[in-house]
């Protein structure tokens, strides 16, 4: 019951525009080393039901590794991503790099680092990807609302099944 209240206190906040800017300017930089440094066993999200994972793509201009702490929904046995960018006016730039250079891995907790290709869910699969993200995280329809954007969905696809 207390870690349910906790989680519901922690989706709020997040779900709030100060909340949003401290995940993006705080917790995303803290969890970005953590989870290198632990191998994804430790992130900022203390006592939630979180899918933290660690994205780790090439940049679309650069080609230098990326990584990025975001929260990925199992579905199946892929993972799906919400470009929310906590609601801001463009997509994140992560969204760019896996459109530009598809292959990329997740380091997803307890699993390891996975290998995976990436596409943008459109149709149905977008439907259900995005029912089953907003099911663990219901900021994401916050976030939408705070946009005039459509959020891109992305699905990873592990190259080797698990």
């Amino acid at each position: 019951m207390l870690k349910q209240a906790y989680h519901t206190l922690v989706v709020k906040f997040a779900s709030t525009r100060i909340g949003s800017w401290m995940v993006l300017h705080v917790f995303n930089p803290i969890d970005r080393r953590l989870m290198r440094w632990t191998n994804g066993a430790i992130n900022s999200g203390i006592g939630t039901n979180f899918n933290t994972a660690l994205l780790r793509c090439k940049g679309a201009r650069s080609g230098e590794l990326r990584e990025v702490p975001l929260l990925a929904t199992p579905l199946g046995d892929r993972f799906v991503l919400i470009a929310s960018a906590t609601g801001q006016k463009k997509n994140p730039d992560w969204y760019y790099n896996l459109k530009a250079n598809p292959d990329c891995s997740l380091l997803v907790p307890p699993h390891g680092e996975v290998e995976c290709v990436a596409h943008e869910a459109e149709g149905e699969e977008r439907r259900q990807a995005w029912a089953a993200a907003n099911a663990i995280y219901a900021g994401f329809a916050a976030y939408q609302e705070r946009t005039r954007r459509r959020v891109p969905v992305m699905i990873l696809t592990p190259r080797f099944p698990q």
